[in-house]
């Protein structure tokens, strides 16, 4: 991969998304902001109410942060599926990318790169109205963002890998309602994962949203712990090198004749 390349991937994408953001407003940033007034400030005062404080932090506190990290999710997702689709088979617009001195491992970079500033967007916004309502109370947590970040590349880059090797998209809405939704519902988004049955923890470990909402969560309550966060980072560390590696091999394998 070429660092150059993956640039001019980038700017080509942030050019034709300069057209269409409009056209995205509601589903990545109003929407995801209305979710969080109806949970963290509805439902929230309804829990702090009767419930109490959720691991020493109020309903909005301890949800703000993982609806940001799940929404970056969300939105990395669908980008993986449905566009990577289009891009290789549809609309093609990746063939012609590789007809210049771009090569396939630097159009799935740039794509990655690209999803994640996407998301890093999405998420300083969402982070700014979470603070203004009293969901961020400590100042470490501007580096909630980097953590959606993180994980938005995780899931991006493993899910692009995957959907370059397949030739319909007849099996993307079963991932995202039976794999992204589960995912939302069971990392740690709502409650507290040891709420869960015991024979299921264990498993949540296996979550990439889980180890993003555990580094988002201790960024905007500055409850760090050393051992914690480097195991979350190390393992969506992983997951990106994963997803990147097979993704530029598959990448080239679909689209070089």
């Amino acid at each position: 991969m070429s660092v150059a390349a993956i640039s001019r991937v980038v700017e080509r994408n942030a050019v034709v998304f300069s057209k269409l953001w409009r056209a995205t407003l509601f589903s990545s940033v109003l929407s995801p902001l209305l979710f969080l007034a109806a949970m963290g400030v509805g439902l929230g005062g309804l829990v702090d109410e009767n419930v109490g404080t959720v691991d020493g932090l109020t309903y909005l506190q301890f949800v703000a942060p993982a609806l940001m990290v799940a929404t970056g999710m969300q939105l990395a997702a669908s980008e993986s599926l449905w566009p990577v689709m289009a891009g290789w088979r549809w609309i093609r617009h990746f063939h012609g990318m590789i007809a210049t001195p771009i090569r396939a491992g630097d159009v799935f970079g740039g794509f990655v790169v690209w999803t994640t500033i996407r998301v890093a967007m999405s998420a300083s916004v969402f982070l700014v109205v979470a603070a203004l309502l009293g969901g961020v109370p400590s100042a470490w947590g501007v580096l909630a963002v980097p953590a959606a970040c993180l994980c938005a590349a995780a899931v991006c880059s493993l899910l692009g890998a995957i959907t370059v090797r397949v030739d319909t998209d007849a099996s993307f809405p079963a991932i995202m309602r039976l794999g992204v939704v589960p995912l939302m519902l069971f990392s740690g988004t709502f409650f507290p994962v040891d709420q869960l049955p015991g024979w299921l923890q264990p498993a949540v470990v296996l979550s990439p949203l889980w180890h993003g909402v555990e580094l988002a969560r201790a960024a905007t309550s500055g409850r760090f712990e050393l051992v914690a966060t480097v195991l979350h980072v190390s393992v969506l560390a992983a997951c990106v090198v994963v997803g990147v590696l097979v993704g530029a091999q598959t990448f080239a394998r679909r689209l070089t004749p």
